[in-house]
């Protein structure tokens, strides 16, 4: 029994290895602030625990953060329309002491780790059960007549279109001021279901039903409206900018439409009135991240079921997985139950088609390593760098080649130096560059990201020195902010 054990984890693990490493995957991460993990922990430590957070991710691979920015009608920076969040001070309308703005302090920090930083909001929500007071200039007590209360939550509500264009002025503002990657939102549409609660939007429906007949209908429609006007706001505004949804993991069940999948849970589109797959035909969001947390052969959920049926629905949009770390490395393996399930289900995500990555949650649990996440992240499943995913249908532009690269030696050591290459416009512009390293005489694939030794924001690399005896060719190609790669510059270097 020890025996098969052994060599069913071996098989596991080279037939994932077996897959060459991707170039470009979308690896991804949580950072959220509704646990309560930052709340009145003050600036100094904040910040010491993000650095800690962001280092440790990017040793595991991590190539982009979701920041969570506006989890109530509030703020984890300096909002021009809202109070400061009480998951960061404490209290809500209070600013950070000493001041500083955590959007900001982030953007700069995964830039220069080379990551990506999408800004995390909530589009409906304006109050969790746990927030007791509201502050002076939150946006209910401004205008109380454009929420509802459900379950203890005050939400805005979804039927009035004043709350879609508040709300993309908010994007618009984050936008303007500060240099996001994306625009994400998660799972929170219409709220969840509870049991013999009904959801006190009638007045609104009745008021304006825009010619539907159907109150469920119309809220998908709600819904829709909300996500294009996103759309159309992020285009105007920086068309670079990526916007992308997390949602529940179920579009809909069998039972509800013979298109679902064989699933039995709560539906994005029947409960949550969210038509992901609308989204996604319409061209309004730029990726998909759904939550599929669930084990593989879970009994109303199954893993394997969700992941192939999101695969075959990707309709031409990138499309990610949205991990659970503590529920994968508790879940024992079917075949083997010595192990976890996190071999099996990467090696789903990397042979389906159309699945070009994944998104951690929480990132504190790949930091804290549960269950070996992070070790594995770091020795197998991200052992090379990836650049992110292309999305074409926004830009797909290459920069121009760096220039003047050289080999200088410095008081660090021999660095390769290089300038930027000119750009006529934003979307041409350099904003990373990707350096290879080949031995003299081989092969130069810059399709085998096993050859790249860093993706930065500098315009220089130190190169490793042993007395001079070894020949390299070092490559250096430039990105933009959709990743587009430039053609190629070498550079010989004895080492």
């Amino acid at each position: 029994m020890k025996f098969r054990t052994i060599l069913l984890a071996l098989s596991l693990m080279m037939g994932l290895c077996a897959q060459a490493q991707p170039k470009r995957e979308f690896r991804g991460a949580w950072i959220q602030c509704v646990n309560g993990q930052f709340q009145g922990m003050g600036t100094a430590k904040m910040q010491a625990t993000l650095t800690q957070q962001l280092d440790e991710l990017q040793r595991c691979g991590i190539n982009a953060i979701m920041f969570q920015v506006r989890p109530e009608g509030d703020a984890l920076y300096a909002s021009r329309f809202e109070p400061w969040s009480r998951f960061l001070t404490g209290v809500q309308g209070k600013a950070p002491q000493p001041y500083w703005d955590p959007l900001q302090w982030m953007i700069n920090e995964c830039h220069k780790r080379g990551m990506e930083l999408h800004a995390w909001l909530n589009p409906y929500r304006a109050k969790t059960k746990g927030t007791k007071e509201l502050a002076i200039n939150h946006p209910y007590q401004q205008h109380p007549e454009r929420f509802f209360w459900y379950d203890d939550m005050i939400l805005f509500d979804p039927g009035q279109p004043a709350n879609r264009t508040y709300f993309c002025e908010i994007i618009k503002d984050i936008m303007t001021r500060y240099d996001v990657d994306g625009i994400h939102i998660d799972d929170y549409f219409y709220p969840y279901p509870v049991a013999g609660k009904k959801l006190p939007d009638m007045d609104t429906y009745v008021a304006n039903p825009r010619g539907f007949g159907s109150i469920e209908d119309w809220r998908r429609d709600n819904v829709n409206h909300l996500i294009k006007e996103i759309h159309e706001v992020v285009v105007k505004t920086k068309p670079w900018v990526k916007f992308g949804v997390s949602p529940f993991g179920i579009y809909r069940n069998q039972k509800s439409d013979p298109r679902g999948s064989n699933t039995n849970g709560t539906q994005n589109y029947d409960d949550l009135y969210a038509d992901i797959l609308k989204w996604i035909q319409e061209g309004w969001v730029d990726y998909n991240i759904p939550q599929i947390y669930w084990e593989i052969g879970h009994k109303a959920a199954d893993y394997d079921t969700l992941i192939r049926w999101w695969s075959a629905n990707a309709g031409g949009r990138p499309l990610f997985i949205g991990q659970d770390v503590e529920r994968t490395v508790k879940a024992a393996d079917l075949e083997n139950p010595t192990m976890n399930q996190m071999a099996r289900k990467y090696m789903l995500q990397r042979m389906l088609p159309n699945i070009q990555g994944s998104c951690q949650w929480p990132a504190a649990s790949v930091v804290d390593n549960s269950g070996n996440y992070g070790t594995m992240l770091k020795q197998v499943y991200h052992s090379t760098p990836a650049l992110q995913p292309l999305m074409p249908f926004i830009d797909n532009r290459p920069p121009l080649k760096v220039r003047k690269a050289k080999v200088t030696f410095t008081s660090d050591g021999p660095t390769l130096f290089w300038q930027e290459p000119s750009a006529r416009t934003e979307m041409d512009r350099a904003t990373k560059y990707v350096v290879y390293r080949f031995l003299k005489g081989e092969p130069i694939d810059l399709e085998d990201p096993s050859h790249i030794v860093t993706i930065t924001p500098n315009t220089y690399y130190n190169l490793p020195y042993s007395g001079g005896r070894t020949k390299y060719v070092y490559v250096v190609t430039a990105l933009d902010r959709l990743s587009n790669e430039s053609l190629p510059v070498k550079k010989k270097a004895k080492l």
